[in-house]
């Protein structure tokens, strides 16, 4: 893996690390200011406040991810991110999905997430 791979991969286990232990600042610091994250393609959230509710909502909720493998393609300031997560519901079963991101990297090299959409196998699924 690429330095800047491994860079971009960092930042998504940053990220998913911080949401295990609930710490809401890291999680949004992964994120730009005018990041977008997809649960619902039709209604994306954006803005630091929305962000924060929706991740206090998940946090509250008790959602706990199983991640796979990653994926990371990189092109000059821009990053491709895949991952396969899993989460078991409250009747038991578990639901599956794959993640995919944009992410840009800062001025400071760091790489955070512009587009988030955790569930970036739905138009599999759509007819």
């Amino acid at each position: 893996m690429t330095d800047q791979k491994q860079l971009v991969h960092a930042s998504i286990e940053r990220m998913t690390k911080a949401f295990a232990q609930g710490d809401l600042d890291t999680i949004l610091s992964s994120y730009t200011a005018e990041a977008v994250i997809a649960v619902d393609p039709s209604q994306p959230v954006t803005g630091s406040a929305a962000l924060r509710a929706m991740f206090s909502e998940y946090i509250k909720a008790g959602v706990a991810f199983t991640y796979g493998n990653h994926e990371v393609v990189v092109s000059g300031n821009t990053a491709l991110h895949l991952m396969k997560w899993t989460a078991p519901q409250p009747d038991g079963s578990s639901a599956s999905a794959l993640s995919v991101a944009v992410l840009h990297r800062q001025p400071d090299g760091q790489w955070k997430m512009v587009i988030d959409h955790p569930f970036g196998d739905n138009v599999m699924q759509s007819q």
